[in-house]
């Protein structure tokens, strides 16, 4: 008994002392690639047909400037003005494309390197409601909660970047909407931020606010911390054309763009699962033809993203089995182009933090993780089909997305791993037990994770710390957070240039703890 209980004691003490960072069990990064849906012949076979579709069928309403840029690498203008695209277009531009391309964050310690089958998770979305899972109401969103959430993801270590997540519904002006959201992003943490835009004056004015808080231009197309999501298609086979008037500016500027194509299958692309695939690997190739057209080995994102839909209804299913493959199947495809890949996954149809939510968002991002994208958006947060963020869910899904990192990581077989000398200490003459064993002790954090809000207590200490629920735990960290956590990586002499020169929409004093009141004497 005494020897248990010194084990114990031993486990509590390394349990409560933090490890250093390289002696985590996951890490950001972690490779892929276990989970294949498709075929070797398969993949080609979808690899053909968006060939064949590029070079048959194009797509249509390309922007003059597009048509030139395209036309000029050699692409085509049928007489219906549908742009098309050479196979061997296609292929060139595929070999020069830009690869092994570093999304950096303000901190250079949330770098994200997208190589092989290095994956991240992070979040994403146009949530048009917050969700409070207490009162079950759903409420419009602001720019404060995009800032709140922002800090809450700051802190949460599986979440690995800040992709906006919602629409501020208090913006009323777009030129208002584009700007602060790019602003109460890169205010509210230091990972790399992700965003959108409507018109092209929008990011360009961005771009400038991005140069101030790099230190110029110079220092900005060095390390650009923002990328923008660029829905350039809209499904099936068209171009948008003020999102390409967007994309164009980003290029030039430097800033790394995720060529979306987002079509909902049975509905703006094939219901059959593999022409869904061909259909969003098809626009894509063209977005990237088009962005190498314009700027050579630019920074683009291969952001398949077919989704969904209830065949019964029409309505979005963004938790749906056949959402998990779809994505896993695009991220292969990504693989096999061994380009920068984004997938969605975590894109939970319940509208609340439940179970349904749970195993919802389980399957999608652990086939998203295992199928070797680089980026996994949409990982956290959301429900009700991507229309409803939720406060408590980052807190709950950081802990899901680090179990999902662990069993990426695999198991290490080494001659130290295999443990034949632990076994042989432990039952010949030992404890015949391994608690407490130097081998135990050393592997506690290497080897295992923990969740921060999940519960492994036994019945007794359950009831005995209140009966809490996961979202119970949660609302504390978050309102823990929240009250602590204000990021100053932009100072504040910078923040008022901004502001002087920007329409800043944010109160500065919203950034800021809450004074507490001074005790009248």
């Amino acid at each position: 008994m005494t020897r248990r209980m010194g084990g114990r004691t031993a486990r509590r003490a390394m349990r409560a002392a933090p490890p250093k960072e390289e002696d985590k069990a996951v890490h950001p990064g972690t490779a892929g690639d276990c989970f294949k849906p498709l075929t070797d012949a398969e993949v080609l076979r979808v690899h053909t047909a968006a060939l064949d579709v590029l070079e048959q069928i194009g797509l249509s309403q390309a922007i003059p400037s597009c048509i030139e840029h395209v036309t000029r690498a050699g692409g085509r203008l049928s007489a219906d003005g549908r742009l098309t695209i050479p196979r061997a277009l296609v292929e060139d531009t595929v070999a020069k494309a830009a690869r092994n391309i570093v999304l950096h964050g303000q901190d250079p310690r949330h770098d994200m390197e997208l190589s092989g089958t290095r994956t991240y998770f992070g979040t994403a979305g146009a949530a048009v409601h917050i969700v409070d899972p207490f009162t079950r109401e759903y409420r419009e969103s602001t720019l404060a909660d995009l800032y709140d959430i922002g800090r809450l993801v700051d802190l949460q270590e599986h979440i690995h970047f800040y992709q906006r997540p919602l629409v501020a519904r208090d913006m009323v002006e777009p030129a208002d909407l584009d700007f602060n959201t790019c602003y109460a992003c890169v205010s509210a943490t230091t990972k790399h931020v992700g965003t959108s835009w409507v018109q092209p004056e929008h990011v360009t004015e961005s771009l400038h606010m991005l140069h101030e808080i790099a230190g110029g231009e110079k220092q900005w197309r060095a390390r650009p911390f923002v990328s923008m999501s660029n829905c350039f298609v809209v499904p099936p086979l068209r171009f948008a054309e003020d999102a390409c008037r967007c994309l164009e500016v980003a290029v030039r500027g430097g800033m790394p763009v995720l060529l979306l194509a987002a079509g909902q299958a049975g509905a703006t692309s094939p219901a059959a699962l593999a022409g869904a695939v061909v259909q969003e690997v098809a626009e894509v190739l063209a977005g990237l033809v088009y962005v190498n057209a314009i700027e050579p080995g630019a920074p683009a994102i291969f952001g398949t993203w077919p989704f969904v839909s209830d065949l019964r209804t029409g309505a979005m299913s963004g938790g749906s089995g056949e959402q998990a493959v779809l994505m896993a199947a695009c991220g292969q495809m990504g693989r096999f182009y061994d380009l920068p890949t984004g997938i969605a996954a975590g894109m939970a149809d319940s509208k609340l933090p439940d179970a349904q939510s749970g195993f919802e968002k389980a399957y999608t991002n652990v086939l998203a993780g295992h199928s070797g994208a680089n980026l996994v958006y949409e990982s956290a947060g959301m429900l009700a089909s991507l229309l409803g963020a939720c406060y408590e869910s980052y807190i709950i899904d950081n802990d899901m997305l680090g179990a999902i990192n662990r069993t990426m990581r695999g198991i290490e077989v080494t001659d130290a791993s295999l443990s034949i000398d632990a076994m042989r200490q432990v039952c010949i003459g030992g404890p015949n037990h391994f608690l407490g064993h130097q081998q135990t002790l050393d592997l506690m954090q290497s080897e295992y994770i923990y969740p921060e809000v999940g519960d492994r207590g036994s019945p007794k200490e359950w009831r005995e710390q209140g009966s809490s629920d996961i979202v119970e735990r949660a609302r504390i960290r978050v309102e823990e957070i929240l009250g602590q956590h204000f990021p100053q990586h932009i100072d504040a002499g910078l923040d008022a240039r901004i502001r002087g020169r920007f329409r800043v929409l944010l109160p500065r004093e919203r950034m800021q703890p809450v004074k507490e009141p001074v005790p009248e004497l």
